[in-house]
């Protein structure tokens, strides 16, 4: 294949355009930004479920205390009824001593009761500061995730604006390139190598590597508008001054 050297050199700028689109498309799957985000999402989860299994534990002492409050204010009626009896003298003897007993059970399950319901007031008081603790962290991690967000959107929109730079620019170039030339660059960068390179003090741009002395030897003798290509990539190699030809 026979290209002017002109036209090939400007391939160099297609594959410079092209590396940066590689470039933003690694980016792009490996945005730091994005791992921070999804890290802080999880942690708000892990945090949802734990401000959620404080306000069960809360809920739970609250129905425990609504138990106790009403165990320790039907003792108390009944103590004021027995009192009442007591007092109004229309008992006999035997009713007498059991209405006292029936008192002292009633004050001992009473005090049994509101020394139940002071530790599970105590319980829900530590329970609460958790409970606010809770809210604070997730709600701090809120925060995070929103600015987090905002963050990797506007890293994303960067990427973006390069690549409709890069494609803009690279339909631009497209144009000026014969179709046997450019069917040859693409079919290289299909198999995920640099479609072209510079052949600079005789090592390939693309592959890093240098070309053996029979090899530049041979390019060397080559018209300077023959397509030559890498003889370990298969790169296209643009030839210049500087390739040490």
């Amino acid at each position: 294949m026979n290209v002017d050297p002109t036209v090939q050199k400007r391939l160099l700028d297609l594959a410079a355009v092209d590396a940066e689109l590689t470039r933003t498309a690694h980016r792009r799957r490996t945005l730091p930004e994005s791992a921070e985000l999804e890290r802080l999402q999880v942690d708000r989860q892990a945090r949802k479920d734990a401000a959620v299994a404080v306000e069960m534990v809360l809920d739970d002492l609250d129905r425990d205390i609504r138990k106790l409050e009403t165990e320790v204010e039907n003792v108390r009626r009944r103590e004021d009824k027995d009192r009442a009896l007591l007092a109004g003298g229309a008992v006999n003897a035997k009713q007498m001593t059991d209405l006292q007993h029936e008192l002292e059970s009633l004050t001992r399950r009473q005090g049994v009761l509101e020394d139940e319901l002071l530790e599970v007031m105590e319980r829900r008081e530590a329970s609460a500061a958790d409970h606010d603790h809770a809210g604070a962290q997730l709600s701090q991690t809120e925060d995070e995730v929103v600015d987090a967000q905002r963050r990797r959107d506007d890293a994303i929109a960067d990427l973006d604006s390069a690549d409709t730079r890069c494609a803009a620019d690279r339909s631009a170039l497209l144009s000026q390139f014969p179709a046997e030339l450019l069917a040859a660059y693409d079919r290289q960068r299909a198999k995920g190598d640099a479609g072209a390179a510079l052949l600079q003090a005789r090592r390939c741009g693309a592959c890093r590597l240098e070309l053996d002395r029979n090899e530049i030897a041979r390019i060397a003798k080559v018209a300077a508008d023959e397509v030559v290509r890498c003889d370990s990539c298969g790169a296209i190699l643009v030839r210049t001054a500087e390739s040490g030809l």
